[in-house]
């Protein structure tokens, strides 16, 4: 064979490599495009799929039913747990969820100046309750375990349940709160609490609708977390150097002027 056949096998064969090459690349293109496509239906039907299901839970009548407000509550809508003499000096408004780790940190650092002022006559505080981690860990322990906590107001035991809820909290990704069993079993914790009118109200969810419309108002304020903390009106819980020891003397200073 001579040299110059020999060369033009080889280039043929080169350039068959080539081809195959391109369609090899073009049947990787093709299937890449196929397989994103698959991708963005598959996600769109999990979008659609999500929007029916939440429209046929609304349809099923799956609401927090009528507003009923706890025994004493105050502010616009009824929506503030008030604790403390309506005289005092100073008012401390706190948007917690029961549910919340931080919320928890908080009652630990500042519980017991908290209650030594209320007793003192000094310092009323306005609990308001928000269900956010149900809304971002799934579940309802933030809802049933506010709505517990509202019949213990009815009952006159707020203060000492809503202590025991934060004394027992579960892990934020343990939704021990969603069960009734365990917030009527907590209540044993409370003298009195535990009784056959307290079993019914959590076992109904009877504020089960004010909940929601507290967590409503706080969905649509400037504030975006638990706790909020505001002393008249001043955010605290952003302030950096605040201390239990701090917030006695702001609040015996406004008691005294």
């Amino acid at each position: 064979m001579s040299e110059k056949n020999r060369d033009g096998k080889r280039t043929a064969r080169e350039r068959l490599a080539v081809e195959r090459e391109k369609q090899k690349s073009a049947e990787k293109r093709r299937r890449a495009l196929i397989v994103g496509a698959s991708v963005v239906c598959v996600l769109g039907l999990a979008a659609v799929i999500g929007v029916i299901t939440a429209n046929a839970g609304k349809d099923e009548g799956d609401s927090a039913g009528p507003v009923v407000a706890p025994s004493g509550a105050r502010g616009e809508d009824s929506l503030a747990i008030p604790v403390g003499e309506a005289g005092a000096g100073s008012t401390l408004t706190i948007w917690e969820d029961f549910r919340c780790p931080a919320c928890k940190s908080f009652e630990q650092a500042y519980r017991s100046t908290i209650h030594e002022l209320t007793d003192a006559g000094q310092l009323r505080v306005e609990y308001r309750l928000a269900t956010i981690i149900d809304g971002g860990m799934g579940g309802s322990g933030s809802r049933k375990a506010a709505n517990a906590a509202a019949c213990a107001q009815d009952a006159g035991k707020f203060t000492p349940y809503h202590d025991v809820l934060y004394d027992n909290q579960p892990a934020e990704t343990d939704d021990a709160f969603g069960q009734n069993d365990r917030l009527i079993e907590l209540a044993g914790k409370v003298d009195g609490l535990d009784t056959p009118a307290f079993r019914r109200c959590v076992e109904n969810g009877t504020h089960d609708g004010w909940v929601e419309k507290s967590d409503e108002a706080f969905r649509e304020s400037d504030f975006r977390g638990t706790p909020t903390v505001l002393l008249d009106g001043r955010n605290i819980y952003q302030d950096r150097s605040m201390t239990p020891a701090k917030l006695k003397q702001m609040v015996q200073d406004a008691d005294k002027g």
